[in-house]
């Protein structure tokens, strides 16, 4: 008996112990520092002077642009331009064989030097029947065939003579000279080759500055051009007194704004769209013939409306909403109605006052009601 409560007692100092020691670890780990706050990016919203815009999908075009070809048969002897240099009108480009051309030439002149001295025995036996005639010591049948042989040989001159012009017109096609200034493309033929009428573009010449952007205006969107950049007026004043940017592929601005020249008076009966025009300097050829661009329309008075970055709109099926951390540092959510966006803005019609922070990174690792540790950047930064 005595052993048996030996060992009992010897268990129940082993589970006091293990109690104790339990109570203690928890209380070491009830003492660890809390988590820190999650860190978010903010943006203040702010108002703006905005302009109202229309945004349209365009293309790039060259006010002009020439296919070099061949207009005579005969090889290739000389290519005198870079690919890609830009080039002045009047500059050589290609030098085809000039021999065949050159002995066409020679040729009509020597012929026309025969029918010159023919054309002048002619006018001198004229000249005789005609005296002949008159003293009545010939038949006039003989000045009526002197006066026909006469008007052969001035035929046969005239022919000749215009024979040598087209052997000389030959002659001067095979230079080939720039029409227009621009850049020209890449040489479709190299040195030596046989080239003529029939065989296609040898190069091309797209001028460079200033520069065409064509688009396209739906039925739809020539009544929220009225809308937005005013309804006085008629459509082609409407967009004609708008400044038009484009948007380059990279999401940046072109640097130079642009001007409506033109506005079609009929509509595409295919798209049902009126086709406009403006044209664009582009001194650094940063536009490219057949680029593919987004423009906006720009006009009417500036209004003053509250903006955001894009970055902090979220989508759901309900629409558009942002998170906003208000003054206690917790996220609140807050549905918000969207105008059109103007560059990486999006200006807020409802939803929002003036000095809300927006968070713009970091949204996906909070959630309405949680606290916050927010960094504020400026807006559109």
């Amino acid at each position: 008996m005595k052993r048996c409560g030996s060992q009992f007692s010897a268990v129940l100092a082993t589970a006091v112990f293990t109690l104790a020691t339990s109570v203690d670890a928890l209380g070491q780990e009830g003492a660890k520092p809390a988590a820190p706050l999650p860190a978010v990016t903010v943006a203040r919203a702010l108002t703006k002077d905005i302009r109202p815009s229309i945004s349209f999908s365009a293309r790039v075009e060259a006010i002009d642009k020439v296919e070099l070809r061949a207009r005579v048969d005969g090889f290739l002897e000389k290519r005198l331009f870079t690919e890609g240099q830009d080039v002045k009108a009047g500059d050589l480009l290609f030098v085809m064989e000039k021999g065949q051309y050159e002995a066409a030439v020679g040729q009509a002149k020597g012929a026309i030097e025969s029918a010159e001295s023919a054309l002048a025995l002619t006018n001198i036996e004229v000249d005789r029947q005609t005296a002949l005639v008159a003293k009545s010591a010939a038949p006039k049948s003989q000045l009526d065939l002197a006066t026909a042989k006469q008007r052969e040989a001035t035929g046969s001159l005239v022919q000749l003579n215009a024979s040598l012009d087209k052997a000389n017109l030959d002659l001067s096609y095979t230079d080939i000279r720039a029409p227009i200034t621009g850049r020209i493309g890449r040489s479709q033929y190299s040195v030596g080759n046989f080239v003529g009428p029939s065989s296609g573009v040898l190069a091309t010449i797209v001028s460079q500055d200033p520069i065409y952007v064509t688009f396209s205006v739906s039925q739809r969107e020539i009544l929220e051009v009225r809308e937005k950049l005013g309804t006085s007026g008629k459509l082609g004043e409407q967009v004609s007194a708008a400044n038009v940017h484009v948007q380059l592929a990279n999401g940046k601005q072109y640097d130079q704004p642009g001007k409506v020249n033109f506005v079609d008076v009929t509509v595409n009966q295919g798209t049902d769209t009126v086709p406009v025009r403006a044209t664009f300097p582009n001194p650094d050829r940063i536009l490219i013939d057949g680029q593919l661009v987004n423009v906006t329309v720009e006009g009417g008075s500036p209004q003053n409306m509250l903006v955001i970055p894009q970055a902090a709109v979220q989508l759901d099926q309900s629409g558009p909403y942002v998170l906003v951390v208000n003054s206690d540092k917790k996220v609140e959510t807050r549905r918000i109605e969207a105008g059109p966006p103007e560059g990486s803005e999006l200006p807020v019609l409802k939803g929002l006052t003036a000095e809300d922070l927006v968070i713009t990174e970091g949204i996906q690792k909070v959630r309405a009601g949680q606290l916050v540790a927010p960094v504020e950047t400026k807006s559109g930064s």
